[in-house]
């Protein structure tokens, strides 16, 4: 809010912010674009701008103002935001890092001196965890946020949701590779992931329930700042590690995406993109890039040497979450079937129903394939 002040000090606009919690933005905004009244400006996440791309104000001057200014924008956002390769539908923020986050402790304990960098460790780590009677567990409950390891996994074995024509191709032996690995390690986890949702492996991993799950940066400052003894010295034996690269051989990250949309209904059109300016700028975007501790990669290869990333070691492997991640949808065009396959958690209900059991792996596949299917013919 120090920012909006300063906006409001040097131009003599008002600014109103009003907050919701991240599960009421999409429909909210959904309504504000179909009836044409609302905020601004609205942030909000993934490819939710592609729901209603006719209904936004374009940003294509600033983001190439910024763009040229600050080193150019990630792969990632252009994705996301600049769908056909020339118009920008909003301005991106940034993302919410998922890593990997563990007890150091006990990964040692378990045999391992470094956080595994492929699958095949990974596998083996999760094993080890359990036999020494400290599991790990990742979310496979219909959570916003930590459901998205599904889509790094799925990817890692060069499974997709569609092609790059939008095809869909979920069932395929790659996937079902994908599947058989998931049945695997969900053997090693913690019971009751099928139904975590994004509050769970926070408050399983500080009641040190799990030694190692996936998740923000919080979990390592609500251990700092906690006021219980016992948590706060969890903190020095927290360490966090980017995802493993599976068979593909290059990282395929999901994180949760951020972006800034002006709606194109607005009374003040120059000034809310003068205000996205001024707040994307140095002077604005680097001190609240620090502010967030790490919880928000940036979008511009610029913010990379801000020094928030080095001043606490266990900062860095968020910085490049912007970087490596891959758009819901890849390797499709994002678009309303991409949004409405997020949003219905295909991807991560395909995977909780093979690695539990519920389906066999082709069963989930063909399933997913035809969940898919209804929103890609739309």
């Amino acid at each position: 809010m120090a920012n909006v002040k300063k906006f409001t000090e040097k131009t003599g606009i008002e600014v109103r912010v009003d907050n919701e919690g991240w599960e009421d933005v999409r429909p909210k905004a959904a309504v504000a674009a179909n009836t044409g009244a609302g905020p601004d400006i609205i942030l909000s996440t993934n490819d939710d701008a592609n729901l209603y791309p006719e209904k936004l104000l374009d940003v294509t001057d600033l983001c190439e103002y910024l763009g040229k200014k600050y080193g150019g924008w990630y792969a990632s956002t252009e994705a996301y935001l600049k769908p056909d390769g020339k118009k920008w539908l909003a301005v991106p923020l940034g993302c919410a890092g998922a890593m990997m986050v563990y007890r150091d402790s006990q990964l040692k304990a378990a045999g391992f001196n470094s956080f595994p960098k492929d699958t095949d460790g990974f596998l083996r780590m999760f094993k080890a965890l359990k036999e020494k009677g400290t599991p790990g567990g990742m979310a496979l409950g219909n959570a916003t946020g930590d459901s998205g390891w599904t889509h790094w996994l799925i990817w890692a074995f060069g499974g997709s949701l569609v092609d790059k024509t939008n095809k869909v191709i979920i069932d395929s032996p790659e996937t079902l590779k994908a599947l058989e690995y998931a049945k695997e390690l969900y053997a090693n986890f913690v019971p009751g992931t099928l139904s975590w949702l994004d509050p769970h492996n926070n408050k399983a991993f500080l009641d040190g329930q799990v030694s190692v799950t996936n998740n923000g940066i919080s979990v390592y400052y609500a251990a700092k700042n906690s006021q219980d003894p016992k948590i706060k010295e969890m903190a020095g034996d927290i360490q966090h590690a980017t995802f493993p690269v599976g068979p593909v051989g290059v990282p395929t990250e999901f994180h949760l995406f951020f972006n800034q949309m002006v709606m194109k209904y607005t009374k003040y059109p120059k000034a809310a993109k003068e205000f996205l300016r001024f707040m994307m700028e140095q002077d604005q975007f680097g001190p609240w890039l620090q502010g967030c501790g790490g919880y928000v990669s940036q979008p511009l290869k610029a913010y990379e040497s801000n020094s928030i990333w080095t001043v606490d070691p266990k900062h860095t492997p968020y910085r490049d979450a912007t970087k490596n991640m891959r758009p819901a949808g890849y390797p499709g065009k994002l678009g309303y079937a991409s949004a409405g396959a997020m949003a219905d958690f295909i991807v991560a209900n395909m995977v909780a129903e093979a690695a539990s059991g519920a389906k066999t792996p082709k069963e989930a596949a063909e399933r997913a394939q035809k969940r898919a299917e209804r929103y890609y013919k739309v």
